[in-house]
């Protein structure tokens, strides 16, 4: 299992960006995907998550209305589009895996894979 986060860079704030997990060593349909971010010097957070059954989909409260995440089964990547970005939410963002037919959360322990993150930085 293999995940691979790319796609993050600068932005000014209130712009948008378009992060990709791509996948590899098992099918999208069979494991949820969660997006993680770390900004230096605080916890890392989940930001959102997309289950691997139904496609259902969560946000982190800070994000809402604002991230959108989406899934291409042939591609076998995820996508997390982000839009009126702030400075806030400047942070390194991971992407992750479930075990097989996990659920969808924004707690970090149920993902047993990680991809390396990118940085994405919004400037004020």
């Amino acid at each position: 299992v293999q995940l691979q986060a790319y796609g993050g860079g600068l932005v000014q704030s209130g712009g948008s960006l378009r992060l990709s997990c791509t996948t590899s060593g098992f099918a999208l349909a069979d494991r949820a995907i969660g997006w993680f971010r770390r900004a230096p010097g605080k916890e890392r957070e989940g930001v959102s998550c997309i289950n691997s059954r139904n496609g259902d989909s969560n946000y982190a409260d800070s994000v809402k209305g604002r991230f959108n995440v989406s899934r291409d089964y042939a591609k076998n990547t995820v996508y997390l589009q982000m839009t009126s970005l702030k400075p806030e939410d400047t942070a390194v963002y991971y992407c992750a895996a479930e075990g097989p037919n996990g659920w969808c959360t924004l707690a970090a322990s149920p993902y047993g894979f990680w991809g390396q993150g990118t940085q994405v930085t919004v400037s004020s």
